[in-house]
């Protein structure tokens, strides 16, 4: 492979004629640009330069191979060095060096440091809002605003959770509950909680380590990793990180219009011992977003995460055929199993009669969601449906202790919110947000400790509910009759609306 020097790579940096310099190699993406799935403007604002920082933010290393053919690679640059451009913490040995930064109140990208003398001490995070409370603090503004904003006016992201207050308990007393196990088994794996990190996509802007952080966490405490198609870490780094041969782990797929494509993730996802297909099938276009405060700074700044998250968002035309194919529907499902034996589950299932039809097509599960409240705004929470589903399973006569899994996510912030979800009927269930908030604070170990915060919280209401194992909780144990009254007044949630006094860096100091 030739040498080619800098300078001249600088030259190429218009529509029709453009470079870039990836990982010390140089590609001509010229013929590629008008079907970049994140737009074309993000590489011509690069062109010419070495766009290595920026890509791997939010790509896998292999997506090259998946997306460029071979002959677009022309040549070869000596490696430049790049910096971080920020060090979150929780697994730097160097207790003294800055861990985090966080962004000016004029949402500008220039970080402004957060030491270990400000940002609160691990110790002093209580629940899954407090760890919210310091990302808002430490990330970036535009990647607070990619993870925790949702579609429309936000109404289904927000319902996600507000309809676990309208879920009230029945507690038994009297129990012996000295002792009490919470492990299960989830499409045939055992786990020590009914509970997975669900896929989320460019974890990298969370915190370095990205999706690797995730899955040692996910396998030191013995519960299950979704991995996601769009992970900023390819697939082999990801299944590498596990902390034993035999942990598992589970696969998010997005169906592109490329099914050839699709094959080779799927197959190479089996080949690396995935136990889970979890086929997207709630984002036949994607949703509706920028309409909050936070989202409203991405798309105001025309620099280069912005503009590539944003079409990522579907603010551009050409991003929805790569990636997402449209004409996904029911035949397709039978193909699926004839080129896997992974079991497959629908993951974006949001009414009975889908769940029906996905028993009826052979499915092994699906997973109740809206996507986190990011596609369709006032599609309704998963907890809302999860008991007519069950109801419309059994009279079909599926076997759900057996035959057919279904998982739920969305608006989980509590143990005691697990807890529920499993009185209605669900297997498990999926967190999102509060894995990446976790991330970006205090990495790995940060998801360990808010998997000890939900551990705990189960645990205890396990215990005051007296069921002393998985298989005790039982629909009756819940009182579910204002699930679906939308009217009925709720209990005020002072932590996710924001009045309590969140936790801030020591001293209350200004970002100046």
């Amino acid at each position: 492979m030739k040498t080619i020097q800098p300078k001249e790579v600088a030259q190429h940096n218009k529509k029709d004629d453009i470079w870039l310099i990836l990982y010390g190699k140089v590609y001509d993406l010229t013929d590629f640009l008008p079907e970049h799935p994140g737009g074309e403007s993000i590489i011509l604002q690069l062109g010419g330069t070495d766009a290595t920082e920026e890509f791997d933010l939010i790509h896998s290393s292999d997506i090259i191979g998946r997306f460029l053919s071979s002959d677009m690679c022309i040549g070869q640059v000596e490696p430049v060095k790049t910096t971080a451009k920020y060090n979150n913490t929780g697994n730097n040995s160097n207790q003294n060096k800055l861990k985090t930064v966080i962004t000016s109140s004029s949402n500008k990208e220039e970080p402004i440091p957060l030491t270990l003398d400000t940002i609160p001490c691990i110790e002093e995070i209580q629940n899954t809002f407090d760890f919210q409370s310091v990302a808002e603090q430490v990330l970036k503004s535009t990647a607070y605003s990619y993870f925790s904003s949702g579609s429309g006016d936000n109404m289904t992201m927000r319902e996600n959770h507000n309809a676990y207050h309208r879920i009230w308990f029945r507690p038994q007393i009297m129990v012996d509950v000295s002792k009490v196990d919470t492990s299960t088994e989830m499409l045939g794996a055992k786990v020590s909680l009914p509970l997975y990190i669900s896929a989320t996509s460019f974890c990298k802007m969370a915190h370095p380590e990205g999706e690797k952080a995730l899955a040692r966490a996910a396998g030191n405490h013995g519960i299950i990793q979704m991995i996601p198609t769009l992970a900023s870490c390819s697939l082999d780094e990801i299944t590498s990180a596990r902390i034993h041969s035999k942990q598992p782990q589970w696969l998010q797929l997005y169906v592109s219009t490329d099914r050839k494509m699709t094959q080779q993730i799927i197959q190479q996802a089996e080949k690396k011992g995935i136990q889970g297909l979890f086929i997207t099938v709630d984002r036949a276009i994607v949703g509706p977003r920028g309409g909050s405060r936070n989202d409203k700074d991405m798309f105001n700044d025309e620099g280069g995460i912005q503009k590539v998250l944003s079409n990522e968002r579907g603010t551009t035309s050409n991003s929805l055929p790569l990636f997402v194919d449209p004409s996904l529907n029911w035949n397709d499902i039978a193909w699926f199993k004839s080129i896997t034996k992974v079991p497959i589950i629908l993951k974006g299932v949001q009414r009975w009669e889908d769940a029906v039809r996905a028993w009826r097509h052979g499915c092994a599960g699906i997973v109740l969601s809206n996507h986190g409240g990011r596609q369709l705004d006032f599609a309704p929470s998963p907890i809302e449906i999860l008991p007519e589903v069950m109801d419309a399973l059994k009279r079909e006569g599926c076997n759900l202790k057996k035959d057919f899994d279904v998982y739920i996510d969305g608006g989980i912030r509590r143990g005691s919110d697990i807890f529920k979800a499993l009185a209605l009927g669900a297997k498990g269930v999926g967190i999102g947000r509060p894995a990446l908030y976790a991330l970006s604070c205090y990495g790995e170990k940060g998801v360990e400790h808010l998997l000890n915060i939900l551990r705990n919280e189960f645990e205890m209401t396990m215990r005051l509910m007296g069921t002393k194992s998985i298989k005790e909780i039982e629909p009756d144990m819940v009182d579910i009759r204002n699930l679906k009254d939308h009217f009925v007044a709720n209990p005020t949630d002072h932590l996710s609306k924001y009045t309590y006094e969140r936790l801030k860096p020591r001293g209350n100091l200004s970002r100046l």
